[in-house]
């Protein structure tokens, strides 16, 4: 793992791996972040915030891999 990099606004590279070891890179990229673990297709409200990264799952999948591109927002 390279070192912390607080410009970061996304992680392509986290699509298909687990949630944990997704929401853990984020953290070491970005501490200042909160991050949200949602399944994918919940309704949420919409409106951006500079200070949360959603990360998604698909809920069919028992292994809880990242189905979308965490981004900053």
């Amino acid at each position: 793992m390279a070192g912390a990099d607080p410009t970061r606004t996304s992680w392509p590279e986290l699509v298909g791996i687990p949630a944990t070891p997704a929401v853990m890179r984020i953290n070491h990229d970005r501490p200042e972040l909160v991050v949200e673990v949602l399944p994918l297709g919940i309704k949420l409200e919409k409106g951006f915030n500079s200070k949360r990264v959603r990360v998604f799952f698909n809920p069919r999948d028992s292994a809880g891999l990242v189905a979308k591109v965490p981004v900053v927002g």
